[in-house]
């Protein structure tokens, strides 16, 4: 029986163990799935040329082996075959390559195949993810066939174009706009018709990552009269409040919410309007958004990890206190902070890892996947950094380790999910500009209400700043035509979310020169140390 003929027999019990059963396990019998699907993978992976190629003739035999042999590994390292899409050098056949950004300017995609076993696993996992955002305990979850999810995903070639697929198979979910329609919408046109549709049908479930779903209820409160976003104006009040059409179902739901709202003296709210079962977040920059969107649908939302290389990885529980990876889809290392700093300080240098039974509690961890099931990446460092929160949960009853998305490494600026700023992206920006800087240094901060901005820390040649009138308007004005130009994501930002993340800050000539004669070089120009930035700004001061 596939999924949904159980839920009808009332299976939950069931269904909870087959999906979510792996909550239960002790690290030791967590390890012990962790190493028989390695296994698998290795024999697969050393006899395919892609295998071949990356171990250098090498042959191993065991997991220990494997990772005394095999190095780490990046996507430099499979760009070859991958991007001319090699299937014959595959551990097994793709079924469909899934696309997402490399390096803006620089590498515009890099792809990643996936097989029957890495998908069929991933469906396991998105339902997992369902059950788990409507769950209120173990095997209390109210999750049927027909429920009603908002669609805020991106579409096929990108990873979240396969959740749809991938429920499909097993579960019948109303998709509000349908897929076949919004895969040829605008992002506006799906957010518009998902709306106006939720307004007759109801909304169940909203996944999508935590900026875009922020915006889109932003939004919504707009058409409704609320909000501070601004609504559509090509559209009359009418038709932004009514939706598809002036049915009396969409009228009495908006005249409930602005009762409720009127009540209690506030505008319309997404919770007024619909009763969400489940809510999921993905992607970066998820803590700066989830007070705000539980406040404005009434629902914590269930924070989950996927990405492009790994598939889906793991996701929280009903105490959202912390995330739990699934123990079927990857080989976890973990590379800790102090090993990953050493390695960013000199390229040469290998850094060591640790597997999921040697975390410890409050530590910092680049992670290390290799994917089973025949996938291409092995020991491969997909960026992003988590915190370990903790070995054992007594309010979940787990005994595994959950942690707690951070962000992406030091060297690579993400915002809101949207950028992957290197410094290869910033030096192309300033050489396209022609912009005369001199030294510059770029990090991520964050504004009073925990919005996340690229701040840049810019000194101008004596030269510029003496042949016009720079000032931190026009530069940042000027830079970021060149952003958008060398990077697309980065366009998307505005065009999608509204957001325009530059802020800069000129500093004074010889700032750069006179900091390395009291301090030596700075760290970095990604993310430098805040003692760093602190100290750049005061130098000349």
């Amino acid at each position: 029986m596939i999924f949904e003929e159980k839920l009808k027999r009332g299976m939950k019990k069931e269904l909870w163990s087959e999906y979510c059963g792996f909550l239960d396990l002790d690290i030791d019998s967590y390890m012990q799935i962790q190493y028989r699907l390695m296994e698998e993978q290795i024999k697969l992976w050393t006899s395919s040329g892609l295998g071949k190629t990356l171990l250098g003739g090498k042959s191993v035999s065991s997991v220990e082996e494997f990772r005394a042999v095999m190095p780490l590994t990046d996507y430099n390292d499979y760009a070859d075959i991958l991007l001319s899409k090699r299937a014959d050098m595959l551990p097994d056949e793709p079924i469909i390559w899934i696309q997402t950004t490399w390096e803006g300017g620089k590498h515009p995609i890099k792809v990643a195949p996936y097989t029957r076993g890495m998908l069929d696993i991933f469906r396991n996992n998105v339902i997992a993810c369902m059950i788990m955002s409507c769950a209120e305990g173990r095997a209390k979850f109210n999750l049927k066939s027909g429920d009603k999810m908002l669609y805020a995903l991106a579409p096929l070639p990108y990873a979240t174009g396969l959740f749809p697929v991938a429920l499909d198979e097993e579960l019948y979910i109303e998709f509000l706009p349908p897929v076949k329609e919004a895969v040829n919408m605008s992002f506006s046109e799906r957010n518009n018709k998902g709306f106006k549709l939720g307004m007759n049908k109801g909304i169940d479930f909203f996944f999508g990552l935590g900026s875009v779903a922020y915006y889109v209820s932003t939004a919504l409160s707009s058409i409704t009269g609320g909000g501070t976003s601004q609504p559509d104006k090509s559209q009359s009040k009418s038709d932004q409040m009514t939706g598809v059409s002036v049915s009396p179902v969409a009228v009495m739901r908006y005249l409930r919410a602005k009762y409720r709202a009127a009540r209690e003296n506030r505008e319309i709210l997404p919770r007024d309007l619909f009763k969400l079962k489940g809510f999921m977040v993905a992607g970066t920059d998820n803590i700066c958004y989830r007070d705000d969107l539980e406040y404005m649908w009434g629902v914590r939302p269930l924070e989950l990890f996927a990405g492009t290389e790994p598939s889906c990885i793991g996701m929280e529980t009903w105490s959202r206190s912390g995330i739990y990876l699934f123990p079927d889809t990857c080989f976890y290392e973990f590379i800790p902070e102090s090993e990953m700093l050493k390695n960013f300080s000199d390229p040469s240098y290998r850094p060591l890892t640790c597997l999921l039974n040697e975390v410890r509690p409050g530590e910092k961890y680049e992670l290390v996947i290799s994917v089973f099931k025949g996938g291409a990446f092995m020991r491969y460092r997909v960026g992003d950094v988590y915190r370990c929160v903790g070995l054992e949960n007594l309010e979940d009853g787990t005994k595994i380790p959950r942690f707690n998305y951070i962000d992406r490494i030091p060297t690579v600026i993400d915002i809101a999910g949207f950028t992957r700023i290197t410094e290869n992206s910033i030096n192309d920006v300033i050489e396209v500009s022609g912009i005369d800087i001199i030294g510059w240094v770029a990090a991520k901060e964050y504004t009073e209400n925990k919005r996340p901005y690229l701040h840049m820390y810019v000194e101008l040649s004596r030269d510029a700043v003496t042949s016009e009138a720079v000032s931190c308007d026009i530069l940042r004005e000027r830079l970021t035509i060149y952003f958008k130009y060398v990077d697309s994501d980065y366009n998307d930002l505005k065009k999608i979310l509204g957001i325009d993340p530059l802020k800069i800050t000129i500093l004074r000539c010889g700032s750069f020169e006179e900091y390395e004669r009291r301090y030596g070089r700075i760290s970095r120009r990604i993310n430098p140390d805040p003692t760093e930035v602190k100290r750049l700004t005061h130098v000349m001061s």
